[in-house]
């Protein structure tokens, strides 16, 4: 049997309808994706990969049931996975409305306001195929500087020292951050944030209403100007985005300066996923602040 009948066989006892076809689509780096198509004409989205890490379409189902509880964008529906796939629905592509940005933005914000008591999540899960972890310590749960510096500039450093891509001018450099870090974040506490944890251009699509759907989230409980500062890492949304958030959920004082402390995160994540080329934007966004 091959691997697309095999495909096939299992959409079809989880959704107990006859399958029609199915076909391949592009964008993915870590799994496989495809369109279904049912005998009734309804369409479904699979991602599949067999040698995925044994949790990490557990994580991003339960990732996408958390943002849709804030009921702010469009988030795919998920009706089936297991530890190598997930079935969601499909959801058709079109072009941004006028007001595509300004709409996200206040949308963004409005998901921002769906809080929690304590920062993390009851899992860990995944950034990119980075290990993202979640789960506080005790002084963590509801001190956002520990809660950042430990669970995510430590935990890159960490990591990319079993890689081979730290250096001991990185460890001087996050060892300099630390004790300047509370000085840098403090002012700015918030309420912890549902976060989509990865949002840049390549994680949000645009539905045939002309909407922004949220996909591919590293969900998290979080300070929302981590949101915003990943969202700014390769490129940025246009100016009406920030400007339309900004107006819905104002942000404190001294955003833009602490802007280059949540970028950090994904550059030593970019760093461990991808290698050397994003040391030097590493070492660049420490040095903003030492």
């Amino acid at each position: 049997m091959t691997s697309e009948e095999k495909i096939k066989k299992l959409v079809e006892e989880k959704l107990n309808k006859k399958i029609k076809s199915l076909s391949s689509l592009s964008g993915g780096c870590i799994s496989n994706a495809y369109r279904i198509t049912s005998a009734d004409g309804k369409d479904y989205f699979f991602k599949f990969n067999d040698s995925a890490s044994n949790d990490m379409f557990v994580t991003e189902a339960n990732g996408l049931k958390e943002l849709a509880k804030a009921d702010a964008i469009r988030i795919p529906e998920v009706l089936f996975f297991s530890e190598n796939f997930i079935l969601t629905e499909y959801i058709s592509t079109g072009n941004k409305k006028r007001d595509f940005f300004e709409e996200f933005g206040k949308n963004f914000a409005k998901m921002h306001n769906y809080s929690s008591d304590r920062f993390g999540f009851f899992e860990d899960n995944y950034i990119g195929s980075n290990p993202q972890i979640n789960i506080p310590e005790e002084n963590e749960k509801t001190n956002w500087v520990n809660f950042y510096f430990n669970k995510r500039i430590l935990y890159q450093l960490q990591l990319a020292e079993k890689l081979n891509n730290s250096t001991s001018e990185l460890r001087k450099l996050v060892s300099g951050l630390e004790d300047k870090i509370e000085d840098i974040i403090c002012s700015s506490e918030e309420k912890p944030s549902l976060l989509h944890g990865d949002l840049w251009n390549g994680n949000y699509m645009v539905d045939d209403n002309g909407y922004a759907v949220l996909i591919d989230p590293a969900v998290y409980y979080g300070h929302r100007e981590a949101d915003l500062g990943m969202t700014k890492l390769f490129g940025g949304f246009s100016s009406e985005f920030y400007k339309a958030y900004n107006e819905s959920f104002p942000l404190k004082d001294g955003y833009d300066y602490r802007e280059n402390i949540y970028k950090l995160y994904h550059v030593l994540n970019h760093l461990n996923l991808f290698g050397g080329g994003y040391y030097s934007q590493a070492i660049r966004l420490i040095k903003f602040y030492i």
